[in-house]
C-alpha cells in the first residue's frame, strides 16, 4: 500500500530536482551525497525540519547541510526548505486532478512522472549535440545492449537504417567482447545502453574500446556506474527505486527510451537540416 504522505514526498522529491541535478550531484564529497539522498528520501519531511533537527536525524554537522545545500544550487538550507514549503502546498493542490484514482494507481502515475520530468530536466545539449555529430560523421555504429535494454536498441537500429546510416546491434556477450577488441577505427561509434552501468561484459567491452580510442556514447541510469569512467558521451536519465515486480529483476526502461527517442529525434532534425 501507498499512502497519501508517501506519494506525495515522491512527487515533491521529483519537483526539488534541479535541472542539472546529477551534474552537480558529481561533485558532492561522500557524507554531502548521503545527506542530499536522504533529503531526497525525506522531502516532505523537510517543511517541517529545522536545520539542527536534520544536522541530528542525518547524523551530519550543520556545516554539511550548508555546504551541500550551496553546491546544489541554493544559498543555504532555508532556501531549500522554503522551496521545499511552496512545492509542497502547490502539490496538494495538483494531487485533487487525481483524486478519483486510488493510492495504489496515483502511486504508479507519479511513479513515472518522476521518471519523465528528471529525465528530461537532465538532458544536456552539449552532450546531445557531441553525440549527434560524432554518429554523423562515423562510418559505423555499433549498438551493446543485454536483456531489455535491447529492445531499445532495435529501435535505435531500425532509425539508423532509415536515415542511411550504417548500424549494428548485438546483445551476445561472447560477440560483445569478441567485437569490442576488434574495433579500432576512429570512424566508428559504440552505443552503450545499460540501466545500471554495471552490466559486466559491456563494462570491459567499455574497457576495450576506451583502450582503442574509440568514441563511446552511453545511456545509463547510474551516474556512479562502472562504465561511467570509459565512456566519452553519458546520456543520464533518472529512474525510481519503485519497482511493481519486486520478484522479477525487471526495471523500468522508460528513462533509456526517453533519452533515446529524444537523440533520435534530434539526429533527425539536424540530419534534414544538413540535406536541405
Amino acid at each position: 500500500m501507498f499512502s497519501k504522505r508517501a506519494i506525495m514526498n515522491s512527487n515533491l522529491k521529483n519537483s526539488l530536482h534541479s535541472g542539472g541535478y546529477l551534474v552537480k550531484e558529481s561533485s558532492l564529497s561522500t557524507s554531502e551525497s548521503y545527506l542530499w539522498q536522504y533529503v531526497q528520501e525525506h522531502a516532505s519531511e523537510i517543511v517541517n525540519t529545522s536545520i539542527i533537527e536534520l544536522s541530528e536525524k542525518a547524523n551530519v554537522s550543520t556545516a554539511t547541510i550548508v555546504r551541500t545545500m550551496k553546491k546544489m544550487g541554493y544559498s543555504g538550507y532555508t532556501p531549500f526548505r522554503q522551496e521545499a514549503i511552496r512545492k509542497l502546498s502547490n502539490q496538494e493542490q495538483d494531487f485533487k486532478v487525481l483524486k478519483e484514482t486510488d493510492h495504489e494507481i496515483r502511486a504508479a502515475i507519479l511513479k513515472n512522472q518522476y521518471e519523465v520530468d528528471n529525465t528530461i530536466r537532465n538532458l544536456n545539449i552539449g552532450v546531445m549535440e557531441d553525440a549527434i555529430q560524432k554518429v554523423n560523421n562515423a562510418k559505423h555504429v555499433y549498438i551493446f545492449a543485454r536483456g531489455l535494454s535491447k529492445l531499445i536498441g532495435e529501435d535505435i537500429l531500425l532509425k539508423f537504417e532509415l536515415l542511411g546510416k550504417d548500424a549494428q546491434l548485438h546483445d551476445d556477450p561472447n560477440i560483445i567482447k569478441t567485437l569490442s577488441k576488434q574495433i579500432k577505427s576512429r570512424h566508428t561509434v559504440v552505443i552503450f545502453l545499460t540501466l545500471n552501468g554495471n552490466t559486466p561484459e559491456l563494462v570491459k567491452a567499455a574497457q576495450s574500446l576506451a583502450k582503442n580510442e574509440v568514441t563511446t556514447i552511453t545511456f545509463t541510469c547510474n551516474s556512479r556506474g562502472n562504465i561511467i569512467p570509459y565512456s566519452d558521451l553519458i546520456f543520464l536519465g533518472v529512474k525510481s527505486a519503485e519497482s511493481y515486480f519486486p520478484k522479477y529483476e525487471i526495471r523500468s526502461r522508460l528513462p533509456l527510451q526517453i533519452l533515446t527517442r529524444i537523440f533520435l529525434d534530434a539526429f533527425a532534425i539536424r540530419i534534414q537540416e544538413h540535406q536541405n
